[in-house]
């Protein structure tokens, strides 16, 4: 099976306390997806985050709907989580995010690693494209909801 690597950073204007708590919550899934995915949670909420918690999700990829499960393999706050793709539409889905203080700021970073069914046509004609898109939004709508505040980190 060949695997994939995303590695995504964003360095946010916020302090860890503020940052991790909003990550800690899986409802905040649905405002870093991209609309296109219709991407709802199915687990009832609120969803206690700790190790081996399950979430279920529905979204469509494509028009075509999927059901997708994760496992928080790792629950490590305020500084790293790593959930797994038990089922859905990848052979293989592990991603690790990382929080790390860094004076008033804080970097997420994200790692993904990912397997594709038909990777040979389906990872270069389709999903690279769809997963860097995704992750390209999510700092986008993160920038935006954790603006610069006057005074710390902004420049006039």
């Amino acid at each position: 099976m060949k695997t994939h690597l995303l590695e995504a950073e964003t360095r946010l204007p916020r302090p860890i306390d503020e940052i991790f708590p909003f990550f800690a919550d899986a409802q905040n899934l649905e405002r870093l997806t991209p609309a296109m995915l219709n991407f709802r949670i199915v687990t009832p909420t609120p969803i206690e985050m700790r190790e081996g918690a399950l979430i279920d999700y529905r979204l469509r990829v494509r028009g075509v709907p999927i059901k997708w499960r994760t496992r928080i393999n790792v629950w490590e706050p305020p500084y790293r989580f790593v959930d797994e793709q038990i089922k859905g539409p990848y052979r293989l889905w592990l991603h690790e995010h990382t929080f790390e203080a860094d004076g008033d700021h804080t970097i997420c970073r994200d790692r993904v690693e990912y397997a594709v069914p038909f990777d040979f046509i389906a990872h270069k004609l389709l999903v690279k494209r769809d997963v860097e898109n995704i992750f390209a939004y999510r700092e986008r709508v993160l920038r935006d909801i954790f603006p610069a505040q006057r005074g710390v980190g902004a420049t006039a």
